[in-house]
C-alpha cells in the first residue's frame, strides 16, 4: 500500500521566498555584524586592549573613525572585537534552549497521559522566574562571567520554545497525514522525528529567532551591571558599563556607538523573526 496524499511542505524557503523589503534589510543588517565580528582580528584597525593615554576620550578622526574610550582605546575595534562576545552567548543560549525546548516540547505534545501534564507544569514554573533573574542568581552563586549566565538563560529560555512545541504537536497530531502513518504502521519515533518535526522548524526557529534578540539585550544589561563579560575583554554591554565615567563628563560617544549597535542588532534580528512569524499565521505567543 502506498500512501497517497500531499505532505505539508517544509522548510524555510516558502517563508522566506518573499520577504518584504524590511525583512531583508534586517537580514543584511545582522549579515554585515556577524561577518565584522568573526573577521574582527583581521578587519579592526588596532587591538581593542591598546591602551594610548595621549588620545584619551578623542572624537571621530582619521586615526580613530568612531573615537576613543576614557582609556585612549579604539572605538571601532573594541565594537569589532566586543561582536564576538556579546552574539556568542546568545547564539549559545537560543541553540540550547530550542534543542531542549524542541524534545520536551515533543514529548510532551505527543504524550496523553502524566508525562505531558507534568512537564506542562514545569513549563509553567519556568516561566515564573524572569531570564534576568535567574542569571543574577546564577552569577551569585558560580561567579560573575560569561558560562554561569548563559546556562541560566538557557533554562529560562526553554519554556518559551518547549510551550509553542507543545501545542503545535498537538495540533499536528490530528493531521491526517500523521494518522495515515500511524495506520500504516510507521513507529511513533520515525514519525514524529521524521515527519512531524520538520513542519515544526520554521515556527519555532521563528521564535528562536525573536529569542535571540532578548537574550543579547538580557546579556548586555548582565555585563552592563558588572556580572557578565568582565574587562578588558571587550563586550557592547561591557563598553557602556565602562563609558559611564565618561558619559557624566559629557562625553557620549564611548556609550553611544555599542548602545546604538545592540539596539540595531535586536532590532534587526525581531525583524526577522517577526516577519517569518506574520508569514506562517502569527502563531507565535
Amino acid at each position: 500500500m502506498t500512501l497517497s496524499m500531499t505532505l505539508p511542505q517544509t522548510g524555510f524557503r516558502r517563508y522566506t521566498s518573499a520577504l518584504s523589503l524590511t525583512a531583508w534589510i534586517a537580514v543584511v543588517v545582522a549579515a554585515v555584524v556577524v561577518v565584522v565580528s568573526v573577521l574582527a582580528p583581521t578587519l579592526a584597525p588596532y587591538d581593542p586592549d591598546y591602551v594610548d593615554l595621549d588620545n584619551v576620550l578623542a572624537g571621530p578622526s582619521a586615526q580613530h573613525l568612531l573615537g576613543t574610550d576614557a582609556l585612549g582605546r579604539d572605538l571601532l575595534s573594541r565594537l569589532m572585537f566586543g561582536g564576538r562576545t556579546s552574539l556568542l552567548g546568545p547564539t549559545l543560549v537560543v541553540l540550547g534552549s530550542t534543542v531542549l525546548g524542541l524534545l520536551l516540547g515533543l514529548a510532551a505534545g505527543w504524550s496523553d497521559g502524566w508525562l505531558g501534564k507534568v512537564l506542562g507544569r514545569v513549563f509553567d514554573i519556568l516561566f515564573a522566574f524572569p531570564a534576568l533573574l535567574v542569571s543574577m542568581l546564577a552569577v551569585a552563586l558560580f561567579g560573575k562571567g560569561l558560562v554561569a549566565p548563559i546556562i541560566a538563560m538557557t533554562i529560562a529560555y526553554v519554556p518559551y520554545v518547549a510551550r509553542l512545541t507543545q501545542g503545535l504537536v498537538a495540533s499536528e497530531r490530528s493531521r491526517p497525514y500523521v494518522q495515515a502513518y500511524r495506520v500504516l504502521g510507521f513507529r511513533t519515533p520515525w514519525v514524529v522525528l521524521g515527519r512531524v518535526l520538520p513542519n515544526l522548524i520554521p515556527t519555532v526557529g521563528a521564535q528562536s529567532a525573536l529569542n535571540f534578540g532578548y537574550v543579547l539585550a538580557d546579556l548586555a544589561a548582565l555585563s552592563f551591571i558588572g556580572l557578565g563579560v568582565q574587562p578588558p575583554t571587550s563586550d557592547w554591554g561591557a563598553m557602556i558599563e565602562e563609558s559611564r565615567g565618561a558619559l557624566l563628563g559629557g562625553y557620549i560617544l564611548p556609550a553611544f556607538w555599542p548602545a546604538l549597535v545592540v539596539v540595531i542588532v535586536v532590532v534587526a534580528v525581531n525583524v526577522i523573526g517577526e516577519e517569518i512569524s506574520d508569514r506562517i499565521g502569527g502563531k507565535l505567543s
